[in-house]
C-alpha cells in the first residue's frame, strides 16, 4: 500500500510537471505570435522607439533630464519612462502611449533599491542579517508598495561583489562573497517578481551593474576595471548568474570598462557571457546616460558610439536619446542591422507582455491600491524587524549592553537628531515624515522611566564644503559655526548629567552610494576628537556607528567599550536600535565585508589566496614574507564576524565519511550551545578550502550557512550537506570542474574562529 501510494504520488508530480511545462510553453507560443503580429505593423521608427527610456523628471539619478517626453510618447518614440510615480501620473503618461498608433504600452521602473515608501535596510545591511527569508520579504513588500504606486519595474538588485571599502556603491551590494551575494541575489530576484510577473502586486527585477563594477580602480566611482577571467568567473560573476538563474527579467549595463571596453559597448560581455552562456532571454538596458557616455570613453561620436552599444547587446538606452536620434541613420550606413533592431525591440516587447501591459496597460494605476498599501502598519512592522536583524555587535566590554531602561541617557553626536539621514542612500522615494530620530526612537522604546538628552557636540566633518557634498539630496545636518571645543563643551554639559552616553558617530547617508567614494575610511576626524572627550568623562560610552561601508575604526576598538555598528537602518532605523540597545531584541548580524585597520590594506577579503611566501599564521612582520612593515596582514573583524549578548560553543566538526564519491554526499556536524542566560541567534558558516589545484585556490570559501536560534542551554546539532557541486571552480580553460584530492571543511563563528576537519574527494 504505501508502495502504491508512494509511485502515485511519483505520477501526480510528474504529471504536474509536464502540464506546467505545457502550460508554459503555449504561454511561450502565444507570446511569440502576438509579439511577431505586432511588429508587422511597425515602422522602423516605432522600433526604434521601443529602445528608447526617458526620465519622467522626479527623482532623477543623474544631470540629463528628458524634453518634450509627451510629444515623443505620442509619437511613438518612448518605450518606457522612469523616475516617474502614482497612479494618476502614470496613467496620464500611459494614456498618451494609447493615442499613439499602435497604442503600445509603456514601462513605468524607478530605482527601488531597498524599500519604497517604507524603506528597509541598505542592502550591505541586508546582506548583514544573513537572513534570506527576510531579505525576500522586503523584496517583496517593496514590489507590493510599488506596483500599488503604479510602478513595474525596478533597477535592483545590485549584486556587484565590492571588496574596496572606498568605494561608495558597497553600500549598495551585499558585500565581499560571491556565495553570499548570490543566494541574495535569488531571493531578491524572487522577492521582487514572485511566481508570476503578470500579476499587479509583482514588478520586473533589473539586475545591475553588468559586470564588475565593484572592483573599480582606487575604489573611485565609474572607473575602470582590469580583471583576469579565472577572478571575473569565479568571484564577480556568480551573484549575476544566480540572478539570471532565477528568471530576472532584464539586465542593467555597468558604467566601468572592462580590460579596455566599456560594458555598455561590450559584445563579448553582453551577449557571449550573458546570453549564449547563461541563456538570459530578457533585456538589457544601458545605466543613466551609459550610451553617450561612451564617447567620453573615447569609442567615438554620439552615432558610433549608440551604433556599437546595439551590436553589443544593450537593448534600451537610458535617457542618452542616442539610438532614437541616430540608428536610423546606421541602418542606412550599413552600420547596424534591421535584424539587430528587431530583435532588441522583440525583447522590450516580451517584457511588456510578460507584465501584461497589454492585456491592460493600467493595470498598475489604481489609487485605492495606493491609498491602503503603502507604509502600513504592517509594513512597518516588517521594517523594524528587519532592521534590528542587521546590527552588528562590534564589542561589548563588561557587558554595558543592553542598556536599562532607567535614569539619563545622553544621545549625542550629528547622527543623532537627523531624520533623512537615517533611512541611507539610495531611498528615494522614503516618506522623510514618518523616520523618527535616533533621539525620538530610543525615547519610544525606553519608555517613562528613561529621560533622553541630546547635543550635536561636533560637525558632521571640520570641512564645511565636504559635509555640504556629503548631505545632498535633502540629507543636511545643520553645522554649529561656533568654535569646536564649544561645541564640545556643550555635549561634555549634557553627558555629566546622564548615566550612559550614546555616541551617534559615522557617515552621514550619502558619504557612501554613487559618487561617493572617498579615500579616507576613519570616522572623521572632528567626531573622533569628540568621542575622546566624552571618553574622558569616565561615564559608560556606547558607539551607535552609522556607515554604509566598512570603516577603519582600529583606534575606536580599543577605546570604547561598546561598539554597535547599525549601517542605515531605513524607515524604522532608530526603533530597531532601540529595540537592540534596551535588549529587547538580541543583535545577530554579522559582517559580509571585511573590516581593515586602516585604509591600506585596502581591498582586503577573506578569501584571499596564498602567495609563494605567505606569512605564518598569527605572525606580523617577517622580511621576504607577504606583510607590511607596519601592521599585520590581519583586517580589524573578519568578514562573518558579529558579537551576540549571549555566547555560543562550537564542538568539533564532525565528518559522516573522509571520503567523497562524485554524486554522493557527506555531511559535517557541529554541535551549538548557547552558553549564555538569553536567547539568541547565531550564523553558522562553514568553508571549505581546495589543498591542491590545477589553479591557485583561495585559503577559504563560504559554501554554506544557517541562522540558528537557541535558548539559553540549548543544543543543536548543525549540518551542511557537502556534495562535489561544492567544490567546483572555472579552471584555467574556464570549465566548470572538481579537481579530486584533499580538502578541509571549517565550521564557525566567522571566517577567523573555525573548527576544521579534512576529506578527499574521490576520482
Amino acid at each position: 500500500m504505501k508502495l502504491f501510494k508512494l509511485i502515485f504520488i511519483l505520477f501526480t508530480i510528474v504529471n504536474l510537471n509536464v502540464f506546467a511545462q505545457k502550460k508554459a510553453t503555449a504561454k511561450s507560443s502565444q507570446m511569440d505570435q502576438f509579439v511577431k503580429s505586432l511588429m508587422s505593423k511597425m515602422t522602423v521608427e516605432e522600433k526604434i522607439g521601443q529602445l528608447n527610456l526617458l526620465t519622467g523628471g522626479e527623482a532623477t539619478t543623474g544631470s540629463a533630464v528628458s524634453t518634450d517626453v509627451e510629444q515623443k510618447i505620442a509619437a511613438g518614440k518612448v518605450g518606457g519612462i522612469f523616475s516617474l510615480t502614482t497612479p494618476e501620473k502614470i496613467r496620464k503618461t500611459q494614456e498618451a502611449a494609447m493615442k499613439s498608433r499602435l497604442k503600445i504600452p509603456m514601462i513605468f521602473g524607478q530605482d527601488v533599491i531597498h524599500g519604497y515608501k517604507t524603506v528597509f535596510p541598505i542592502p550591505l545591511a541586508l546582506a548583514a542579517s544573513w537572513d534570506l527569508p527576510m531579505i525576500e520579504n522586503t523584496a517583496r513588500v517593496a514590489a507590493q508598495e510599488a506596483s500599488a504606486d503604479g510602478l513595474n519595474w525596478t533597477f535592483s538588485p545590485m549584486v556587484d561583489i565590492a571588496r574596496d571599502a572606498r568605494w561608495g556603491r558597497i553600500s549598495e551590494g551585499s558585500g565581499e562573497d560571491p556565495f553570499l551575494g548570490s543566494a541574495i541575489a535569488k531571493v531578491m530576484v524572487k522577492g521582487y517578481q514572485g511566481d508570476d510577473l503578470s500579476k499587479n502586486n509583482t514588478i520586473m527585477a533589473c539586475v545591475k551593474h553588468f559586470a564588475l563594477y565593484g572592483a573599480v580602480e582606487a575604489g573611485r566611482d565609474y572607473n575602470t576595471v582590469d580583471m583576469s577571467k579565472d577572478r571575473m568567473y569565479n568571484d564577480y560573476f556568480p551573484p549575476y548568474k544566480a540572478a539570471i538563474d532565477a528568471g530576472a527579467g532584464s539586465v542593467m549595463a555597468s558604467f566601468n570598462d572592462i580590460n579596455g571596453i566599456p560594458a555598455t559597448a561590450n559584445k563579448w560581455l553582453l551577449t557571449d557571457v550573458l546570453r549564449k552562456q547563461w541563456g538570459f532571454t530578457g533585456f538589457v538596458v544601458s545605466d543613466y546616460t551609459g550610451v553617450n557616455e561612451l564617447s567620453a570613453h573615447g569609442l567615438g561620436n554620439l552615432q558610433q558610439v549608440s551604433a556599437r552599444a546595439l551590436v553589443a547587446g544593450t537593448d534600451m538606452d537610458m535617457v542618452g536619446e542616442g539610438y532614437l536620434t541616430t540608428l536610423k541613420k546606421s541602418i542606412a550606413e550599413g552600420k547596424v542591422t534591421m535584424a539587430q533592431i528587431d530583435n532588441a525591440c522583440r525583447l522590450v516587447l516580451e517584457a511588456k507582455y510578460k507584465l501584461g501591459l497589454f492585456a491592460d496597460p493600467f493595470k498598475y494605476c489604481s489609487e485605492e491600491r495606493a491609498k491602503t498599501e503603502i507604509s502600513t502598519e504592517a509594513n512597518l512592522k516588517a521594517a523594524r524587524n528587519a532592521a534590528a536583524q542587521t546590527f552588528v555587535l562590534l564589542k561589548n566590554e563588561n557587558n554595558i549592553l543592553p542598556l536599562k531602561k532607567t535614569g539619563t541617557i545622553a544621545v549625542i553626536g550629528p547622527l543623532g537628531n537627523t531624520k533623512p539621514n537615517m533611512v541611507g542612500t539610495w531611498a528615494v522615494n522614503a516618506n522623510m515624515d514618518i523616520v523618527p530620530t535616533l533621539v525620538e526612537g530610543i525615547e519610544q522604546v525606553a519608555g517613562k522611566d528613561v529621560k533622553v538628552t541630546y547635543a550635536l557636540g561636533s560637525n558632521l566633518t571640520a570641512d564645511s564644503v565636504l559635509q555640504k557634498n556629503s548631505t545632498m539630496f535633502g540629507r543636511d545636518i545643520p553645522r554649529d559655526n561656533r568654535p569646536e571645543q564649544d561645541v564640545i563643551n556643550d555635549a561634555l554639559k549634557v553627558a555629566s548629567k546622564a548615566d550612559v552616553i550614546v555616541a551617534a558617530l559615522g557617515e552621514s547617508s550619502e558619504m557612501s552610494g554613487e559618487a561617493s567614494s572617498r579615500t579616507d575610511i576613519d570616522i572623521p576626524e572632528v567626531q573622533k576628537r569628540l568621542l575622546a572627550a566624552l571618553l574622558k568623562t569616565g561615564k559608560p560610552v556606547v558607539l551607535v556607528l552609522f556607515t554604509g561601508r566598512p570603516l577603519a575604526i582600529k583606534e575606536e576598538s580599543e577605546t570604547v567599550p561598546a561598539i554597535l555598528n547599525v549601517w542605515f537602518g531605513g524607515t524604522e532605523a532608530t526603533t530597531a536600535i532601540g529595540d537592540v540597545l534596551f535588549g529587547d531584541v538580541n543583535p545577530s548580524g554579522k559582517l559580509p565585508v571585511t573590516f581593515p585597520q586602516n585604509v591600506g590594506q585596502v581591498p582586503i577579503y577573506y578569501a584571499h589566496k596564498n602567495t609563494g611566501r605567505p606569512l605564518p599564521a598569527g605572525g606580523w612582520f617577517s622580511k621576504f614574507k607577504s606583510n607590511y612593515l607596519d601592521v599585520s596582514n590581519d583586517p580589524l573583524y573578519p568578514f562573518g564576524f558579529g558579537l551576540s549578548y549571549t555566547t555560543f560553543n562550537y564542538g568539533e566538526v564532525k565528518l559522516s565519511n573522509i571520503s567523497l564519491n562524485p554524486g554522493k554526499t557527506i555531511t559535517a556536524t557541529v554541535s551549538l550551545t548557547n552558553t549564555g542566560k538569553v536567547v539568541g541567534k547565531e550564523v553558522v558558516q562553514m568553508y571549505i578550502r581546495d589543498l591542491v589545484g590545477s589553479t591557485t585556490r583561495p585559503v577559504k570559501e563560504l559554501k554554506g550557512f544557517q541562522k540558528i536560534s537557541l535558548n539559553p542551554g540549548e543544543t543543536k546539532e548543525v549540518s551542511f550537506k557537502i556534495s562535489e557541486d561544492d567544490l567546483k571552480f572555472y579552471n584555467a580553460d574556464l570549465k566548470y570542474v572538481a579537481e579530486p584530492g584533499d580538502f578541509k571543511v571549517f565550521i564557525g563563528t566567522n571566517s577567523s574562529d573555525v573548527k576544521e576537519a579534512d576529506f578527499k574527494l574521490l576520482k
